[in-house]
């Protein structure tokens, strides 16, 4: 939650409008970040929400987004070298290979409409997200098998093997070690328990739930492998 702050006359901050030319991103996509606490932001004692430019800075050096400059007025030489050192100190890995290399999604759904919905809201993630797709839980297996994604997003209610049956596979398999799970349900805790439970490492979202807040989540992982 943004907090009032006051802010000096040194204080480097982007209003929304701002980090979003920044970033290339929508004004909606920034607010949705701020949200999620992916940007920090403050509020101004007159109730205007205001992000550091740091971490603005960050973020696109972080993830290869990117939208125009901003121009440096009111920001000297000295601001802008601290500001860049430290957004590389916090989120720019040592390695340049592993920079570069995207984030492996793995979305498993029938639903084609909710396919293209997701693909959507990721766009603004550019090239640091790889998205594929799969039907069903086997076409999801042969696919891991094949390259396991770093994150794995699926529904349970999936046609032939389900979710829950393909994620006691991937256990058995030892498949899930290393793969981060996002699970797609309305079943109540007291439902996934008589269903056999679902990994420890899995995280759930509740149905209904909108492309834009899964986007969310794929962005606070997405800076998770980019920080570590």
């Amino acid at each position: 939650m943004s907090q009032v702050i006051p802010l000096g006359p040194a204080a480097r901050m982007l209003t929304t409008r701002e980090a979003a030319l920044r970033l290339g991103v929508s004004l909606r996509t920034v607010q949705l970040w701020v949200e999620a606490d992916i940007l920090p932001a403050a509020r101004t004692p007159g109730g205007h929400r205001r992000i550091p430019y740091n971490a603005v800075e960050a973020l696109a050096l972080s993830t290869g987004l990117g939208g125009e400059p901003l121009g440096q007025s009111g920001l000297n030489r000295r601001e802008t070298e601290v500001a860049r050192a430290q957004a590389q100190v916090k989120l720019v890995p040592a390695s340049g290979a592993r920079a570069a290399s995207p984030l492996e999604v793995l979305l498993v759904a029938d639903d084609q409409d909710w396919q293209t919905q997701c693909a959507q809201a990721m766009q603004p993630y550019g090239s640091a997200v790889k998205l594929r797709y799969a039907e069903t839980g086997y076409l999801a297996l042969l696919q891991i098998g094949q390259q396991a994604p770093d994150l794995l997003i699926t529904n349970l209610e999936l046609p032939g093997m389900d979710g829950m049956a393909m994620l006691r596979t991937l256990e058995r398999c030892e498949s899930i070690a290393n793969m981060r799970i996002l699970v797609l349900t309305d079943c109540s805790e007291h439902d996934l328990a008589r269903r056999g439970g679902l990994p420890q490492s899995a995280e759930v979202l509740r149905l209904p739930v909108t492309a834009e807040a899964v986007a969310v989540r794929v962005g606070r992982w997405l800076l998770g492998q980019r920080a570590s």
